[in-house]
């Protein structure tokens, strides 16, 4: 099994491509599938092994946050627990359930079109699968899953997982130790904002977080704060700020601007004083953090968790054995975005 490196495209390879896709199997162009409100629709089911390659998608209704309402899962080797269980809008990128263009290696979204081309690789099968939690409209449902058939992969290939969580409001803790001069102090993860908590034997390949401010003032103090194998504190792998760990600087203080690269981006905000709706995202795929029992990543919502922002966030990482503990998915009521009234900067 190859990677996707130019170095490696001249190099042939012992599989057999395939994809399951919406077209019309009539011969028509009504290349798309209704989801109809509370129904699941099986996307893929793959016997055998392979890797999933590419999922493109384009989505269309008439409910406001669908985006939100959508539930993608996956689920490998016969598992009956989904390894990825995540709000469609939210597992390509896009956490308000607002379209906006940006371009990363694993994610990008471009006219409207959702793609991930994170690799997903099992050994004995893979089922994909949408679920509508929309009560008034039908979505509209196109995409592609191209994946390769393979007699066997190798064992220490792990499976892809994803994960989605909300805090809203973020807690301000009621006591707070300071310092000599007052100045407030966090000395732990206690209080922070968790995006993954995990065990098994892995590696961690990002998050895309997504803030939504209702106060005025700069909300990116907070230190990123990840803990390996249930290390002494503090753990080795300890931040600077949030706008350090998604590779940015000083406040992102060009405030006008979004931006996107393949590895990091800031590519979402609604105004430019710090309020309302951001979103920022780094994967690590040249820099995979790995554990071997148990991973614990989480961020400071504020210097020492003193903003009450409204934080959602995916993270995304590899592991065996599959998961089998995950976070409960909150009810839809519980998942919807503020409304909001700004401009797209």
């Amino acid at each position: 099994m190859l990677g996707s490196s130019l170095r490696e495209l001249a190099r042939l390879r012992d599989c057999r491509s395939r994809r399951f896709s919406s077209w019309d199997t009539t011969g028509g162009n009504r290349d798309f599938w209704r989801v109809e409100p509370g129904q699941t629709r099986v996307l893929a089911d793959i016997k055998g092994a392979g890797c999933i390659t590419h999922i493109w998608s384009t989505i269309a209704c008439r409910e406001r946050w669908f985006l939100r309402k959508l539930i993608l899962r996956m689920y490998w080797d016969g598992s009956d627990v989904p390894s990825v269980e995540v709000p469609v809008g939210d597992f390509f990128g896009l956490g308000h359930g607002e379209v906006t263009y940006f371009v990363s290696e694993p994610l990008v979204m471009f006219d409207r079109g959702f793609n991930c081309f994170f690799p997903m690789p099992f050994a004995k099968g893979a089922r994909i699968e949408v679920e509508s939690q929309c009560t008034e409209h039908p979505t509209t449902y196109y995409f592609y899953i191209d994946y390769e058939a393979h007699d066997s992969i190798p064992e220490d290939l792990a499976r892809f997982h994803a994960e989605w969580r909300r805090v809203n409001p973020c807690r301000v803790p009621r006591t707070v130790t300071r310092d000599e001069t007052g100045h407030p102090l966090n000395p732990s993860d206690k209080n922070n904002y968790v995006i993954l908590e995990a065990r098994g034997k892995g590696h961690y390949v990002g998050c895309n977080l997504n803030i939504d401010a209702q106060k005025p003032g700069w909300w990116g103090e907070g230190d990123d704060m990840i803990v390996v194998d249930g290390e002494p504190w503090p753990p080795r792998l300890h931040g600077t700020g949030t706008e350090d760990y998604f590779c940015g600087a000083w406040n992102f203080n060009r405030l006008h601007q979004t931006f996107s690269s393949p590895y990091f981006g800031y590519h979402f905000k609604t105004n430019a004083d710090y309020t309302g709706k951001h979103s920022m995202y780094r994967f690590h795929i040249q820099d995979p953090i790995t554990f071997n029992k148990s991973i614990r990543i989480s961020i400071e919502h504020g210097h020492a968790n003193d903003k009450d922002f409204d934080a959602s966030s995916t993270a995304y990482w590899y592991q065996l054995p599959v998961a089998r503990k995950r976070v409960k998915l909150l009810a839809v009521g519980k998942r919807l975005p503020r409304e909001w009234g700004g401009v797209h900067m």
